[in-house]
C-alpha cells in the first residue's frame, strides 16, 4: 500500500517567482536541498538549472533581479526566526554578499532601481514597533531612510527614472495607504491614495508606466472587489483598468511599458490575462489548466510570462509562457519544472466547488475533494489559516489531501466569512470576531456534511494550520456536541489574550483592529479563546508547534496542551525547536505531515473498522 511519503512532491517551492529580464531565465526558491534555497534555471522545458545558494539553515523567501540580469538580491531567515536579512548573489553563482546584517532586525526586500544603482527594503531598525523604508545604494553602501512616519511599511516600486518610488503602510489586511516618496533628495513623503481616511480600502501599488506619469495598482476602492487600476501622480485621478466581480490577484508590467499582465482570483482560480498598452489590443495568452497562479512575472520586453502554478491534484511548478506571436497561434506554454509526487504518477483527485447554507441564510462556498465510490466515507473538516486567506486548489499541505483520499478519507475545505476573495464585505466579517459568527459557520459545515449519504456521520475530524488550529481548537471546546472524531491543530493560538500581547511589534497596532485590545478588552478575547473551554475538549487531539514561531509563540499550544493532560485527554504534542510559522526544512515538514497523516488514518478509518 502506498503511503503519504508517496504522495508528497518532490520538492515545494517558496511563493515567489522572477523571470530575468532577458526573458532566458527564471529563478525560483525550492526546498530540493532539504531547505529553500535560490535557483536559476534556463528558461526552457527542462533547461540547465544553477543552485545560488546552499543553507541548511536559512530560508530563502523573496528575491528580485538586477536591471542588468547579471545578479539577484535575497532575503532570508533563520530557523523561521522571520529576521530576515538582504543578501546579494552572481546569477550564475558565487560569493553571497551580505547587504544587510542586524540579526534582530526584519527587513523585507523591495525591488532594485531601473538604473541598478539602489535596492529598497522595509526595516523595523529604528524603532521594533515601526517598519520604516530604506534604500541603499549598491555601489557605495549608502543607505537613506524615505519613509519613516510610523507604521507597518512596505516598499513599493521605483519611477523609471529611479528618483521616487511608493511605500505603503499596511494598517489591517483591508486597509492601506500609499505614499510617495523621494529616493535620495530628502523629500517629505506625500500620502496620495487613498486621500480619504473614512473610506479605508485595499491598496497594492504596481508597476510604474513608462513615462513616470504614474502607476498600476490594485485596490478595492469604492468597489467590494479589487480590481486593477492605474494612478496619475500629476493630478491624483484613478482610472480603472479592469474592473471584474472578482479579485485582480497579481499584476507586472515589460520595463518598456508595453505589455501589462495581470491574474484575476475567480472563486479561487487563477485567469491569466495581457494586453498590449500602445495599441490597447488584449494579447491571446496560452492556456493554463485550472490553477492557482502563486506568482506572475513578466521580461523586459513583454514576450516570455513565468507563473508558479499549482492544481489541486498537481504539486506547483514553474511554467513560462511565450505571448509573442500568440496571435497568429504561435503562443506556447512551456513547463521549466517537473515537479511530481515521489510515488509517481498516483491516483489524484481534482476538488469540486460546491456551497453550503448557514443558519442565518449565507452560503458558504467550500472545496469538495471525495473519494471514488459510494461510501459512507469518513470526512476531514480542512479549515485554512489567516484567516483573512483563501482555500484554493493548490495540492495543500504537499500532498495531504491526496493521500488522505487514497484512504477513504474525503476533505472538505470551506472559505468561511472572513476568507478573501469573496469581497471586501465577505473578508471584514471576522474583524474583531475570531471565535464569532465563523465558529457558527463551522458549525453548520458539521451538520452539512452529516446530511450526505455518502457521509460516515461518525467519523468527521478537524485540521488546520495558524487561524486554521484555532479553528480547530475552537470547533473541539466550544462545539464537542458534534461528536469529532479527532482534531489536529497546527500553531494554532488557544489564548487570545496572550497571543496579542505576544505579536511581532510591528504587528501589535494591527492585532487591535483585527482582534481586539488584551489591555482593555481582555475578557471579551478570553470569551472567544479556546483555552477558556478546554474541559469540554475530549477528542484525541495532535498539536503541532515551532519553537522559533514568532506570531503563534509555543506558550499558545503550551497552554492548552497542560490543560489536556492534567485531565488525561488524549494528546500528542510535537515541537520543533528549529521551526517557526510553517516548516522551511523538507526533512522536518515531511516527518510533520506523515505523522499527521497517520494520526488522521488511525482515528478516522483504523480503529473505526
Amino acid at each position: 500500500m502506498t503511503g503519504y511519503a508517496d504522495y508528497r512532491p518532490d520538492r515545494r517551492f517558496a511563493p515567489t517567482v522572477a523571470i530575468s529580464p532577458d526573458g532566458a531565465r527564471v529563478a525560483y526558491s525550492d526546498n530540493a536541498s532539504g531547505q529553500f534555497n535560490l535557483v536559476v534555471q534556463d528558461a526552457s522545458e527542462g533547461g540547465a538549472a544553477v543552485r545560488l545558494t546552499d543553507y541548511t539553515e536559512s530560508t530563502v523567501r523573496v528575491f528580485a533581479w538586477t536591471p542588468d540580469g547579471t545578479a539577484l538580491l535575497f532575503s532570508a531567515d533563520t530557523h523561521g526566526d522571520e529576521f530576515h536579512q538582504v543578501r546579494r548573489v552572481p546569477a550564475g553563482g558565487g560569493e553571497v554578499v551580505t547587504v544587510t546584517d542586524h540579526p534582530r532586525v526584519q527587513h523585507h526586500l523591495g525591488e532594485v532601481s531601473p538604473d541598478g544603482r539602489w535596492v529598497s527594503y522595509g526595516a523595523n531598525d529604528r524603532d521594533p514597533a515601526h517598519q520604516d523604508v530604506l534604500v541603499r545604494d549598491l555601489t557605495t553602501g549608502e543607505t537613506h531612510r524615505v519613509y519613516a512616519g510610523g507604521g507597518f511599511v512596505f516598499a513599493g516600486p521605483f519611477s523609471p527614472d529611479g528618483k521616487r518610488m511608493t511605500a505603503v503602510v499596511m494598517r489591517s489586511n483591508t486597509d492601506q495607504v500609499v505614499y510617495l516618496c523621494g529616493v535620495a533628495d530628502g523629500a517629505e513623503p506625500t500620502r496620495i491614495f487613498p486621500l480619504d481616511a473614512a473610506a479605508p480600502a485595499k491598496v497594492e501599488p504596481g508597476p510604474w508606466a513608462a513615462d513616470g506619469s504614474g502607476f498600476f495598482l490594485l485596490t478595492d476602492a469604492g468597489r467590494d472587489f479589487v480590481g486593477l487600476a492605474r494612478y496619475d501622480v500629476p493630478d491624483g485621478n484613478l482610472h480603472w483598468v479592469e474592473t471584474p466581480e472578482w479579485d485582480v490577484e497579481h499584476v507586472d508590467l515589460s520595463a518598456d511599458g508595453r505589455v501589462l499582465v495581470w491574474s484575476v482570483n475567480a472563486g479561487g482560480a487563477s485567469e491569466l490575462h495581457a494586453r498590449d498598452l500602445v495599441t490597447g489590443a488584449d494579447l491571446p495568452v496560452p492556456p493554463l489548466p485550472p490553477c492557482q497562479a502563486l506568482a506572475v512575472s513578466v521580461d523586459a520586453a513583454g514576450r516570455r510570462v513565468a507563473v508558479l502554478v499549482a492544481t489541486g491534484a498537481n504539486p506547483t511548478n514553474v511554467a513560462v509562457l511565450d505571448i509573442e506571436g500568440a496571435g497568429s497561434g504561435g503562443g506556447t506554454v512551456r513547463w521549466v519544472t517537473d515537479t511530481a509526487p515521489v510515488g509517481g504518477d498516483l491516483p489524484r483527485v481534482e476538488p469540486t466547488a460546491v456551497s453550503y447554507p448557514t443558519a442565518d441564510g449565507r452560503q458558504i462556498p467550500a472545496w469538495l475533494y471525495r473519494p471514488a465510490g459510494d461510501g459512507p466515507f469518513p470526512v476531514l473538516l480542512s479549515i485554512h489559516g489567516g484567516p483573512e486567506a483563501q482555500e484554493r486548489p493548490s495540492y495543500s499541505y504537499s500532498g495531504l489531501y491526496q493521500y488522505l483520499l487514497s484512504r477513504g478519507i474525503a476533505v472538505f475545505a470551506p472559505n468561511v466569512r472572513g476568507s478573501s476573495g469573496y469581497g471586501r464585505a465577505y473578508q471584514s466579517l471576522i474583524h474583531r470576531d475570531w471565535g464569532g459568527a465563523e465558529l457558527l459557520d463551522f458549525a453548520a459545515a458539521a451538520d452539512h456534511l452529516r446530511t450526505l449519504p455518502w457521509v460516515d456521520t461518525a467519523r468527521v475530524g478537524v485540521f488546520g494550520a495558524s487561524f486554521g488550529g484555532f479553528a480547530v481548537l475552537s470547533c473541539l471546546s466550544r462545539l464537542p456536541d458534534r461528536d469529532w472524531a479527532c482534531g489536529v491543530d497546527i500553531v494554532g493560538p488557544s489564548n487570545l489574550v496572550t497571543l496579542t500581547r505576544s505579536c511581532p511589534p510591528t504587528w501589535r497596532a494591527q492585532m487591535g483592529v483585527m482582534i481586539g485590545d488584551p489591555e482593555t478588552e481582555a475578557d471579551f478575547l478570553l470569551s472567544r479563546s479556546p483555552v477558556t473551554y478546554a474541559d469540554a475538549i475530549t477528542a484525541p487531539l495532535f498539536v503541532i508547534q515551532g519553537a522559533n514561531d514568532p506570531r503563534v509563540p509555543q506558550a499558545e499550544s503550551d497552554q492548552v496542551v497542560a490543560r489536556l493532560r492534567e485531565r488525561g485527554v488524549e494528546v500528542r504534542y510535537d515541537v520543533y525547536p528549529d521551526e517557526g510559522h510553517g516548516f522551511t526544512k523538507r526533512e522536518n515538514e515531511a516527518r510533520a505531515m506523515g505523522d499527521t497523516a497517520e494520526f488522521l488514518v488511525r482515528h478516522l478509518v483504523l480503529e473505526r473498522d
